[in-house]
């Protein structure tokens, strides 16, 4: 009882402190407007090939394009732990910003990462509280809001000059546990063990851990293995997310999968799907 009566008082201490912040949230001007910024769906945890330091890795679905922006080690795995909607065991940076925004009645809206300088990226966090009619944008490390946009659910819109100068990276994805998510499918590999607990065979492919937007609302469901992606088979996590970004411009991806031993195909747009309008996730 009394721990539960110490996390409240924390956090309302945190909200006061916050609230007196968002007087003057922002200790700079978004480098671009946010309309002329491009969303992204964030795909999965990579590294970096030459110094092996973690790399978020962007899906920009109009090019079809896969960018890598650096982060820290601690950001990456609760990246990896929230595309798993995994527990932490403590809170973290990201997790404290979304209980002191849920005790504000704030809602994340948007993550604008909207510059880069001499290596550094910056970010706001683009919030809607109750009682301001204008949105507060809050300046913020953009590793963190990455974090926190995959627990919330809220857009991500990142700076066309971000996209370009990550084409420059070169990636690769992490030796275990790879999770990917692509048109709002998140992936796994398919491992001896859950193919047993899954009943699934040995026919090639990746399994389903999530899945929101229209993939869902036309039937694919958690625990399907996917086995082809435009005729192609993913035999990784990683192969799925090159399958998909090989869609032609314009065109649905098709998605063949087995569900309960049996096949069947759907058509996916590229877009990004807004989770927060499919799922009516608050915070």
């Amino acid at each position: 009882m009394r721990y539960g009566v110490y996390r409240q008082g924390v956090a309302l201490v945190l909200a006061v402190v916050l609230t007196a912040m968002l007087g003057a949230a922002h200790a700079r001007d978004l480098a671009m407007d946010p309309d002329d910024m491009v969303p992204v769906e964030l795909a999965t945890i990579g590294v970096d090939r030459a110094g092996g330091t973690p790399l978020v890795l962007l899906r920009e679905p109009e090019s079809g394009d896969v960018v890598p922006i650096r982060i820290g080690l601690a950001e990456a795995r609760a990246i990896l732990m929230a595309q798993q909607d995994m527990p932490v065991p403590r809170p973290q940076t990201h997790d404290l910003i979304g209980n002191v925004l849920e005790g504000l009645d704030a809602t994340l809206e948007r993550v604008l990462v909207d510059d880069l300088s001499d290596g550094i990226y910056y970010g706001m966090l683009e919030l809607s509280v109750a009682g301001r009619d204008e949105p507060v944008l809050v300046d913020t490390r953009p590793s963190d809001a990455l974090a926190l946009a995959v627990r919330t659910g809220a857009r991500i819109l990142v700076s066309p000059e971000i996209l370009q100068a990550g084409q420059d990276l070169e990636y690769e994805g992490i030796e275990d546990d790879q999770v990917v998510t692509a048109l709002g499918i998140t992936v796994v590999e398919a491992t001896d063990d859950l193919r047993d607990a899954l009943d699934i065979g040995d026919q090639a492919g990746v399994i389903v851990s999530g899945v929101r937007g229209h993939a869902a609302h036309v039937g694919l469901t958690e625990g399907s293995l996917i086995v082809a992606v435009n005729d192609e088979t993913p035999e990784t996590p990683m192969d799925f997310l090159d399958l998909v970004r090989d869609t032609p411009s314009g065109e649905r991806a098709r998605i063949r999968y087995v569900d309960e031993g049996e096949e069947r195909e759907i058509e996916v747009p590229t877009d990004v799907p807004d989770r927060r309008r499919d799922e009516g996730i608050t915070l």
